[in-house]
């Protein structure tokens, strides 16, 4: 048994200087990378987007759309490259939660990344409409640890007020419905008690997924511009033919909803 003096608050919430740099940089990462790899040194798209489950990336994978950046320094993610109306677009497929997120977005931004957009498939909470649908997602309930080593202890991670009125205007025109509103982030997927779902329904959450909380600290800390978009899927597998996307797994509707959220960036920063 521990000693009752024993320290039992958890690391997470210690030894944080919010204010201090880090001393291991993705910029180190990355130039190391290109030594190891002996690769050139290119800047990655303007636009770049996250793909946890990998869906999108198939589908331009698999139609000829996306190629892949040969000079990408990532050492775990592969980056495509394909055309969206005319804009040069950069994809991730697969970086599975927050801290795994967080570790890419870091890597992009220090490549040229200017905007980065998550979509992430996501279990309903609060119903909005019959799975599936999307929401923009305004504040993200900081349910994970990643949050935690960029921003100060609080409730939630926040989109940006500027580039969010931007980019839920411009998805009027998007043919799948999307709602703006609260998720929850967390670490466990498969610790989604009752008393958690309870909690995050008293608080209006619309859906739980497993990256924006720390994607929006990681923004808000870096002043980089994120948005992110969860993809409400499922009812966390109670419902019959859960987990159902639509057309080509989700992803024309998702492409659909990235064109939207470039020309609301595009619009609030006046290129």
């Amino acid at each position: 048994m521990a000693d009752s003096d024993e320290q039992s608050d958890s690391p997470l919430f210690e030894a944080k200087r919010y204010d201090e740099p880090s001393v291991f940089t993705p910029e180190s990462l990355i130039r190391e990378a290109r030594r190891q790899k002996e690769l050139p040194e290119q800047s990655v798209p303007d636009i770049c987007v996250l793909d946890p489950d990998g869906d999108i990336v198939r589908h331009l994978r698999t139609t000829g759309r996306a190629e892949a950046d040969a000079t990408w320094p990532g050492y775990h993610t592969d980056l495509y490259r394909f055309e969206l109306n005319g804009e040069e677009v950069g994809i991730i497929g697969c970086a599975v939660g927050a801290s795994f997120a967080v570790l890419v977005a870091e890597q992009l931004f220090a490549a040229g990344c200017e905007f980065l957009v998550s979509i992430t498939s996501s279990g309903q909470i609060v119903p909005r409409d019959t799975p599936p649908y999307f929401v923009l997602i305004e504040r993200a309930l900081r349910d994970e640890g990643t949050s935690h080593h960029y921003r100060p202890p609080e409730q939630y991670a926040r989109l940006s007020p500027a580039l969010r009125d931007k980019i839920e205007t411009a998805c009027e025109a998007v043919t799948r419905p999307v709602y703006s509103g609260a998720t929850w982030t967390t670490d466990a997927p498969f610790r989604e008690t009752d008393s958690a779902i309870d909690r995050a329904q008293s608080e209006d959450v619309l859906a739980v997924e497993m990256e924006a909380a720390a994607l929006y600290a990681f923004a808000r800390e870096r002043s980089k511009a994120v948005v992110c978009f969860a993809h409400v899927t499922n009812e966390m597998g109670d419902g019959e033919s859960d987990f159902e996307k639509g057309e080509a797994d989700g992803s024309v509707a998702a492409l659909d909803l990235i064109d939207a959220a470039i020309t609301g960036w595009t619009s609030q920063t006046g290129d």
